[in-house]
């Protein structure tokens, strides 16, 4: 009787030992929160004007790098911005044939074509954001160019309205950043000066030539990654 009981006290020991450490093992992992992925829509306003043809090719490779380090469940759209502005591209920033080739055929110079039309495109770009956010994803606009304001009034970008512009899309989308790349540096601190005190440092990247090679890992963290 006495190895028995030694036995059974030994086993009980075993099982309240074993419980014990089954339910701080519990506790720890119930605890423990796993980060949950959530898509991206990154939406690119390209500048293919006359002014801005020495620096694209340059920022063409910007922008697949880009393309590069975002995931297959992601999302992109490409904007053209000349005298017009509009989509020349939308699908998954895998698909390298047809960026490639979108962007071969549609950034070409047009000598018939004068102005940037950055705030077409800026507006045009806040609506994909609000659509994309609805669809679940988290969107991030990325403008490259040297943001100069050439031709058409109506289509520039007006620099007194677009805090208030980027105000009115937080109340959408609270998560959404911008990057704007390549524009000169003068350009970059009128860009901080009117958006920072609404995006904040995180969700405002500025991309000069000297920092745009790793620029690319602040966009990744402003999405979340």
């Amino acid at each position: 009787m006495g190895k028995r009981n030694k036995k059974l006290i030994t086993i009980g020991i075993l099982i309240l030992i074993i419980c014990t450490i089954g339910k701080l093992l519990y506790s720890a992992i119930k605890h423990i929160k796993i980060d949950e992925f959530h898509p991206a829509a990154v939406i690119f306003a390209v500048d293919s004007s006359a002014s801005n043809q020495g620096k694209l090719d340059e920022e063409i490779q910007y922008l697949k790098s880009i393309c590069n380090m975002l995931d297959p469940e992601d999302s992109i759209k490409i904007l053209r911005v000349s005298e017009k502005s509009y989509l020349i591209y939308e699908g998954e920033p895998t698909d390298h044939s047809g960026i490639n080739k979108t962007l071969d055929e549609f950034t070409k110079l047009d000598t018939k074509e004068y102005g940037t039309a950055y705030g077409e495109a800026l507006k045009k770009a806040f609506e994909h954001a609000i659509m994309m956010k609805k669809e679940g994803y988290i969107p991030s606009i990325v403008v490259i160019g040297d943001l100069e304001n050439e031709g058409a009034i109506e289509k520039q970008i007006d620099w007194d309205m677009l805090p208030e512009n980027v105000e009115n899309i937080k109340r959408y989308i609270p998560e959404i950043s911008m990057m704007f790349a390549y524009a000169h540096p003068e350009k970059l601190d009128l860009v901080k000066t009117k958006l920072t005190p609404i995006l904040g440092e995180k969700k405002l990247i500025l991309v000069n030539d000297q920092t745009a090679d790793k620029s690319q890992r602040k966009l990744l963290e402003a999405i979340g990654r």
